[in-house]
């Protein structure tokens, strides 16, 4: 049951908010766009379950081209944080908008951080990077990702505060040129620091959205405290350093976990 009732479920989940868009907003392409990556990550867990090794990276590739190459490039949307603050601005729920609500904002209460293990176009190129498990200590600059926070909302208020023209093209190279300096800081990053999520724990605005509602998550990764051993061989290969052996919501880094399920698969005696 768990090995097609959570992918069904999952498929179900964003079925309703297919369905549900594309009849309050009349467009037929809020179907086909949720339809898609519903399935899509729906795989992704069948794949998982089935022991498939490169199942989640298989989903990344999916859901992050399609967003980074069909939506961003082809269709010239901005769906890096500074498009939801252009559209916010605009007082449009569209496009960018819809994605920050279901994914980042709402989305994380039921799936906590499976965003960023999952469909996230910039950690899909930093996980092929070679530090898939941190090798030095975490730092305590995560203060970071506040500043980027603030100076995309910036950059976006003072678009429109200074009426610039064809404001339109301007956050379609925003989203582009944006793209290359997320992609270009977090490989110096993984290098640097040896951890490929380096990027995520210190630098990614997206995560102020993400981090305050993950606490909430409904999809948590559990022990039982029975079986396990204390061995330590789940923190170890955890990318995000989730103390997946506490249960409780106050776990170190608790809402860092980005259900890449390294830690279920590495777990000697299947303990979670």
């Amino acid at each position: 049951m768990k090995k097609y009732g959570l992918p069904i479920l999952i498929f179900a989940v964003f079925e309703a908010v297919a369905v549900t868009l594309w009849l309050t907003k009349d467009n037929i392409f809020y179907l086909f766009n949720f339809s898609y990556i519903g399935f899509s990550v729906a795989l992704g867990v069948f794949l998982i379950f089935g022991k498939h090794r490169h199942a989640r990276r298989i989903v990344q590739l999916l859901v992050g081209l399609y967003m980074l190459v069909y939506l961003g490039l082809i269709c010239r949307e901005n769906m890096q944080i500074e498009g939801f603050w252009y559209y916010l601005f605009t007082g449009v729920f569209e496009a960018a908008t819809i994605h920050y609500a279901v994914a980042k904002i709402f989305g994380p209460l039921l799936f906590g951080r499976g965003w960023c293990g999952y469909a996230c176009w910039t950690a899909m190129v930093l996980d092929f990077l070679p530090y898939k498990t941190p090798e030095k200590p975490r730092k305590k600059i995560g203060w970071i990702r506040y500043v980027t926070f603030a100076a995309s909302l910036i950059f976006v208020a003072a678009l429109f505060l200074s009426k610039v023209g064809n404001i339109e093209r301007i956050m379609f190279w925003a989203f582009i040129i944006g793209n290359v300096i997320y992609y270009a800081v977090g490989i110096i990053l993984a290098f640097a620091f040896k951890d490929n999520r380096a990027f995520c724990k210190y630098i990614c605005p997206v995560t102020v959205f993400l981090k305050p509602m993950s606490y909430f998550s409904l999809f948590r990764i559990k022990c039982d405290r029975e079986k396990c051993i204390d061995c330590g061989k789940c923190k170890r290969v955890c990318p995000m350093d989730v103390d997946v052996t506490d249960n409780s919501r106050k776990r170190k880094n608790a809402t860092e976990c980005i259900l890449c399920m390294e830690c279920v698969k590495n777990c000697p005696k299947d303990a979670l």
